[in-house]
């Protein structure tokens, strides 16, 4: 899998024109790729990759599976949301399983488009979002704080580290900041994950900008940027109405469109790109006669674990990983011809692997 990211704003911002759109395009490559959607507000994406596409011509692969990517368009975002109101509980029970969120923004001037407040404020946007999520963590960690000191009485260490780690992230919350920002080391990180906590999760902001703004931006947009800077965030600049455009034209057209207005790469490709960048993640490749596959796993992670996103039994009797740069895979012409020139590495369970490495993994049953 790549990842899943959801997508949440207030009304009228073009939150679900654009989650459509998105789901619409990888519809669209559908003579390519399958396409799914599990439920009605989830849909699954085929990361665009030109490399797999090689692989596979050059491995004569018979199929070509790429990593996916989920969206989660998260409906009742309003104020109020984390008390109950428009979807309320609904919305929270869905956003706690994504791996990142999109604050979709709205950047650009319609009168024809009323704005919940009655003006065009993306960075005001963002803060009610982002107050929405931190007070539906404040409730959700003071529930907790009874249940876990009677665990402490009776001596239960696990509860003590967790809560140390609610101890210090309630005033952060409480003094309007997210619990990403709390200070933990490293044997807190999972504990702090456990907590599962809405402004833990990356943020990716998405400026939706009108039409004539999409390929220079505009200044609403240049404000979220300014603001995901300081934050170590991603932002995104993106046109709904051109997206849903693209969705509807044929695969071989899309290409001279993007090029007439602008843009080198549809909203999708971009918005991967950054969601990748934001969560350190990259990819690497099995290819061979039956397949030409692509795999998503965080960066820094060593062969076994590699390996085991594939299969459990290839991490458990992990022995050594044949590997190949993508680019000496393609410039000698295949798994063989690396081999015969010295190309084809055998690496242990430290390596670390690379973005854009072609594996073939060795184990015991």
């Amino acid at each position: 899998m790549g990842f899943k990211c959801g997508i949440v704003g207030l009304p009228n911002v073009g939150k679900s024109t654009l989650f459509n759109a998105l789901t619409q395009t990888a519809a669209a490559q559908a003579e390519n790729y399958p396409f799914c959607t599990i439920e009605p507000n989830v849909g699954e994406v085929a990361v665009p990759d030109p490399r797999l596409d090689e692989l596979a011509r050059i491995a004569k692969s018979a199929e070509t599976i790429p990593t996916r990517l989920t969206f989660v368009d998260i409906a009742g975002l309003v104020r109020g949301a984390a008390q109950g109101e428009g979807l309320g509980n609904q919305f929270l029970a869905h956003i706690r399983e994504v791996d990142a969120i999109a604050y979709v923004l709205r950047c650009f001037e319609d009168d024809d488009v009323t704005h919940v407040d009655g003006r065009v404020d993306p960075i005001a946007d963002a803060e009610t979002i982002e107050t929405e999520l931190m007070l539906a963590d404040l409730e959700s960690l003071e529930k907790r704080v009874t249940a876990l000191e009677k665990k402490i009485r009776g001596g239960d260490k696990e509860a003590k580290l967790t809560l140390a780690l609610i101890e210090r992230t309630l005033p952060l919350l409480q003094d309007g900041k997210p619990a990403r920002l709390v200070s933990r080391t490293a044997e807190e990180e999972l504990a702090f994950r456990a907590l599962n906590l809405l402004t833990s999760k990356p943020v990716l902001y998405v400026c939706n900008v009108d039409e004539a703004s999409a390929a220079d931006s505009n200044a609403h947009a240049a404000t979220v940027a300014e603001r995901a800077a300081t934050e170590g965030a991603q932002a995104v600049v993106i046109s709904a109405k051109i997206e849903a455009e693209i969705a509807l034209l044929p695969a071989g057209e899309r290409a001279e469109y993007l090029e007439a207005i602008g843009l080198e790469a549809p909203g999708l490709d971009r918005l991967i790109r950054a969601g990748y960048d934001l969560l350190g993640l990259v990819t690497f490749f099995t290819a061979g006669p039956k397949e030409a596959r692509a795999w998503t796993i965080t960066e820094g992670t060593r062969a076994p674990q590699a390996a085991g996103t594939i299969h459990t039994d290839f991490e458990a009797g992990f022995i050594r990983a044949e590997t190949i740069t993508y680019d000496d895979f393609v410039s000698v012409g295949g798994e063989t011809p690396a081999k015969d020139a010295g190309k084809m590495r055998l690496e242990g369970k430290e390596y670390v692997v690379r973005d854009g490495d072609v594996m073939h993994f060795r184990f015991a049953n």
